[in-house]
């Protein structure tokens, strides 16, 4: 069945109208002249066959039947623009997938992430973790945080951040034992990870330490567990210095040296090319450079 409905545009014309009590407000509002509100108003009596309006010098009344019908399609013009604003956030929605390291998601990412939010609330952020080589994750990221430089077909790689390594531990563990030179490490518990091997071996040998033994040594599986072991005062970790960056300035963590620093690890944003041009790809790395900047101590 056809739905009897009067002209929409006229309609539109006496919502605003009555809403304003003025043909000229209205004229304002939507953007035509007085005189086209006045037809359109004319146009809606005509199909109705009753006034709306008292028409005096200066200004406009609603008759009964012209509040009667506002207070009809006033929530029915509200229902329509809550709808209308519900679909266009889901059209502007963009879901943007990114894969990054675990200890770099948890200690540098995540506790950032919030001004991107704040920045882009259109763009809605997924985070998974891993340390899978980029070729064999396919399509299903739109930006991937890994070490490089990396020549990968396909992707292109945005430097963002670099870091030196440093050892780390608790102020807690200092005051039990103090550290003031490298052959203090003997008296204490090295931590290592076991996918970084030879990170302590390194720093050592740069410290003219490298027959150094230490007390005890700990090894865990993943870089953050390191992180929170050295936090809990279990031993001396490799600290990536920006990774530890906010524990050090809340005096969770302390840097017992100055150097010698390990070879800086760099970062990089892999974008696929096909994805080059995406405008939320394009602010999120983006964000990863000033955030950086941001974190980078003078």
């Amino acid at each position: 069945m056809k739905r009897q409905l009067p002209p929409l545009n006229a309609l539109r014309a006496f919502e605003a109208a009555a809403r304003l009590q003025s043909f000229s407000a209205a004229a304002d509002v939507l953007h035509v002249t007085h005189g086209a509100i006045s037809r359109q108003i004319r146009q809606l009596e005509d199909w109705l066959g009753k006034p709306l309006f008292e028409r005096l010098n200066r200004r406009v009344l609603l008759t009964a039947a012209g509040a009667s019908y506002l207070a009809e399609i006033t929530p029915a013009f509200e229902r329509i623009e809550a709808a209308t604003a519900r679909q266009l956030a889901q059209r502007e929605a963009r879901l943007l997938r990114v894969n990054a390291p675990a200890t770099f998601t948890l200690r540098w990412l995540i506790p950032r992430l919030s001004l991107f939010q704040i920045a882009h609330p259109q763009v809605e952020v997924r985070i998974s973790t891993s340390n899978d080589p980029i070729p064999s994750l396919g399509d299903a990221y739109d930006v991937i945080i890994r070490g490089g430089p990396q020549t990968l077909k396909g992707h292109t790689g945005h430097e963002f951040m670099t870091e030196d390594r440093l050892p780390v531990c608790s102020p807690a563990l200092l005051a039990r034992q103090p550290l003031e030179t490298v052959g203090d490490l003997q008296h204490h518990t090295l931590l290592h990870t076991a996918t970084l091997p030879d990170v302590w071996r390194d720093w050592l040998d740069a410290a003219g330490a490298p027959a150094l033994q230490p007390a005890q040594s700990l090894t865990l599986e993943h870089f953050y567990l390191t992180l929170q072991a050295a936090l809990d005062g279990l031993g001396v970790a490799m600290g990536p210095t920006l990774l530890v960056a906010d524990d050090v300035a809340e005096g969770r963590l302390v840097l017992p040296f100055d150097g010698p620093r390990l070879n800086s690890w760099r970062y990089f944003a892999y974008v696929p090319d096909k994805s080059g041009n995406d405008a939320a790809v394009q602010a999120f790395c983006d964000w990863l450079y000033h955030a950086a900047r941001a974190a980078t101590p003078d």
